[in-house]
């Protein structure tokens, strides 16, 4: 209440000194007026008698002559004091009222509710600065798959839409702009429970000051920003600690390995979609000749994975600050500068201007000379959505989508970070095996992926292991059903991490050991499942039959006789 208590402080000076001063002066006049006392000689009221009188005279609670009948000039006195009184008291209620629908002053009462909200939250929360379109998107995202998350923004209308839209777990909202440090520190930068701060800028500087103003009030935070230009990704690197999401370069890298490895992209948007969403389909792009309409920084990325992926391209931008190139034409996007740029021979073209008007006028002008164009288009405005879908293109960018999933798996699972590299860096059939267990684990959704840490130091796992070390838990163990041994949970291992070195696509047979971390993908609610293994003390004669084992000496001699007459 600092802000809010010194802003009424600030606004009621004038109003306060007046009431202040009315009822001062109303009492001095009254306690020096000579009245008749009841003894009839002539006396005054005094300080004590005048502050009394004049306290229930001011607040209009009613009015009585005390000690004794007044005389004339004290009565004219009070008249005139109750006067000059209601006239303050009615300046001081209008400034409050006044005060009460002030910008400024709602503001900073609901940035101190606010803040104390966020002091009291005892859960782990992300705080989500920037709540445009991949703001929403995260923040639902995150809502799904059972986050609490602190949203901060700028403008009040964006953050106001919370209130309208479907939540499990309402996020705590605030407009206030996050390169102010105090804001920050309301929203929970500082908070023990703040587990990871995503920024989500509007413009590269933005989220520059906002990352390193975070990891200055806070170095031992997770950051994860967004930067789309090399001078901002180049400056966030030198921060430990931030981690930096470039859309358009994870979409022109998702395009190019699509001619190389189209299973190794697929298995990638299969585990980073949204949790029981379809899963995508491989693009099968063709190899040959592509127009790219738009050559900013994102139809740069474009052209680069074009030519590492052996295809050719023609650019067309209409914007002189760019160097001239022997692949640019720096016309305007008409169907003669398009016919130039070889759109009949070509096999794609790429539409990604920062305007969807311009993007879909190129793609019609394009269609209209050659209708087996493959089409990539991309989308800049959630309201043009309906208008991007009427081209019917094979392929859409939208940033809000590839930058939720990007922070998304980031925040959820590190370890699918380390798959994905590693994934990307095989030569041999690790993405097909993949495929192959997701397929048969989940079908066509995209799986829940969680990580089970084997710590012996668990009372659920502690007698798993010290059961029979010649014998321990093996991989295999954690994906038998609680209620029914005869079943398998519907989830498979991706990743197995055991000190520095790593498994993929571990075997069932191989046996665990403590601080090994697995990464698997599953149903929903399977986690919820394995859980038991944590809190529940399971030898391993229970987890792989169900049948609890006999444990005291009478039990055990009881079981060797029943055996014995078998």
């Amino acid at each position: 209440m600092g802000e809010p208590f010194f802003l009424i402080l600030r606004r009621l000076r004038r109003p306060l000194l007046a009431v202040i001063g009315t009822i001062a002066i109303s009492i001095l006049g009254l306690a020096n007026i000579p009245g008749i006392g009841a003894d009839g000689n002539p006396a005054t009221l005094g300080y004590f008698h005048a502050f009394y009188i004049m306290s229930f005279t001011a607040t209009t609670i009613g009015l009585g002559e005390v000690p004794y009948a007044f005389s004339e000039a004290q009565r004219l006195w009070i008249i005139f004091s109750i006067y000059i009184s209601v006239i303050a008291w009615a300046y001081a209620l209008g400034v409050v009222f006044h005060m009460t629908r002030d910008p400024a002053f709602r503001m900073a009462l609901a940035r101190s509710h606010f803040a104390a909200r966020v002091r009291r939250q005892t859960e782990p929360f992300i705080l989500v600065i920037g709540y445009g379109q991949s703001g929403m998107v995260l923040a639902r995202m995150l809502d799904r798959i059972g986050y609490n998350s602190v949203v901060v923004d700028p403008h009040p209308e964006r953050v106001a839409r919370i209130e309208t839209q479907e939540y499990q777990r309402m996020p705590l909202f605030v407009a206030g702009d996050g390169r102010w440090p105090e804001v920050l520190v309301d929203a929970g930068v500082t908070h023990p429970q703040c587990q990871t701060m995503v920024v989500l800028a509007g413009d590269d500087d933005t989220a520059q000051a906002v990352a390193i103003g975070g990891s200055a009030l806070n170095p031992n935070l997770r950051i994860i920003t967004r930067a789309r230009s090399e001078m901002a990704v180049t400056n966030l690197e030198s921060f430990h600690g931030i981690e930096i999401v470039n859309p358009y370069e994870t979409f022109a890298f998702n395009l190019g390995q699509d001619f190389s490895a189209p299973e190794k992209i697929r298995v990638r948007e299969w585990l980073t979609g949204l949790p029981g969403a379809k899963r995508p389909d491989v693009l099968k792009l063709p190899a040959g000749h592509w127009v790219i309409c738009g050559f900013g920084r994102f139809g740069h990325y474009i052209a680069q994975a074009l030519a590492r992926a052996g295809a050719t391209w023609t650019a067309i931008d209409n914007n002189p600050a760019f160097s001239p190139e022997p692949s640019l034409l720096q016309k305007s996007y008409s169907q003669e500068t398009l016919s130039e740029a070889g759109i009949e021979q070509a096999v794609g073209i790429v539409a990604c201007t920062d305007r969807d008007a311009i993007n879909l006028t190129a793609v019609r002008s394009a269609r209209a000379l050659n209708p087996d164009l493959f089409v990539a288009v991309r989308q800049m405005h959630a309201s043009n959505a309906s208008l991007v879908e009427a081209t019917q293109a094979d392929l859409r960018f939208i940033q809000a989508e590839i930058t939720s999933h990007e922070v998304r798996q980031l925040i959820t699972s590190p370890l699918l970070n380390r798959f994905l590299l590693a994934l990307r860096a095989d030569t041999g059939d690790l993405a097909q095996r993949a495929s192959n267990q997701l397929e048969a684990t989940v079908q066509d959704r995209v799986p829940f992926l969680w990580v089970f840490s084997c710590m012996a130091a668990y009372p659920g796992l502690r007698e798993a292991f010290e059961y029979d070390p010649e014998n321990s838990l093996r991989l295999g163990d954690l994906l038998v059903h609680p209620h029914d041994p005869s079943r398998s949970l519907q989830a498979t291992a991706l990743m197995l991490v055991r000190n520095d070195g790593e498994i993929l696509l571990p075997e069932s047979y191989l046996r665990l050991q403590s601080s090994d971390r697995i990464l698997f993908a599953g149903a929903k609610g399977i986690e919820a499942l394995q859980k038991r293994h944590y809190l529940t003390p399971s030898p391993l004669p229970l987890i792989r039959t169900g049948v609890e084992p006999p444990r005291s000496w009478v039990f055990k001699k009881l079981e060797a006789w029943r055996m014995a007459k078998r």
